[in-house]
């Protein structure tokens, strides 16, 4: 269904990646490493705001890529080809005990249905990472033809909305026992938090805006080690 009253279409032509005007360089979490799974999906577009923050970063496909760093984002791209890649390279079970003992966590679209405990839509055969008791809806928006922009209500970030591309996006259809921190203007649930895992249906990457990640690194990542 798409939204129109909401928002403008997406266009991926006018997209770009770039630090929001407020975002600080130095944030927090410019100490730490942050790996970003690169399975698959927008792992660049992660990296590019993670630069401009200043946060060192490296990819993690395989196990030992897991030792060592701070955090881990889970990018937006195909969840399912995301769940069998992980399964190719050894490094599921290894990514679903690091979220169980306590990594942070940042999933982003196809990141936050790989972190959902239930998946409306799934194909025949897909699993999740786990981390988030909550029920996801698959496409919940529509096909990509029905991707759009706009902005959210964000109250755990600072300076007012929070601009959002949603791209085949999933939606929150039960947050049980999570936290809600992200919602539509009519009041959809897109952004949820559990303890060490954060999960949103939006890509804030591809937009002119880094204050979510700015906010997990120094509330979930470093807040972790504090």
């Amino acid at each position: 269904m798409f939204r129109a009253d909401l928002e403008k279409p997406w266009l991926e032509s006018t997209c770009r990646t770039f630090p929001h005007p407020t975002a600080s360089p130095s944030v927090a979490g410019s100490h730490l490493t942050i790996g970003v799974l690169a399975l698959q999906g927008d792992v660049r577009e992660h990296e590019l705001v993670l630069d401009g923050l200043g946060v060192s970063h490296r990819h993690v496909r395989i196990p030992t890529d897991l030792v060592g760093i701070d955090g881990l984002i889970i990018p937006g791209g195909e969840s399912s080809v995301i769940d069998k890649l992980s399964r190719i390279f050894d490094v599921r079970d290894p990514l679903i005990s690091a979220i169980a003992g306590g990594l942070p966590v940042l999933g982003t679209c196809a990141g936050l249905i790989l972190l959902a405990s239930t998946v409306i839509g799934a194909i025949d055969g897909q699993q999740t990472f786990g981390g988030l008791d909550i029920e996801v809806e698959r496409n919940a928006f529509g096909g990509q033809v029905e991707s759009f922009e706009t902005s959210i209500d964000m109250p755990v970030i600072a300076g007012g909305p929070v601009m959002a591309a949603f791209i085949r996006a999933p939606l929150i259809r039960d947050v049980r026992g999570c936290s809600v921190i992200a919602t539509l203007p009519n009041g959809e649930i897109v952004g949820v938090r559990s303890g060490n895992c954060v999960g949103i249906a939006f890509h804030p990457e591809l937009v002119a805006e880094s204050r979510v990640h700015e906010w997990w690194l120094d509330a979930v990542v470093a807040g972790a080690q504090r």
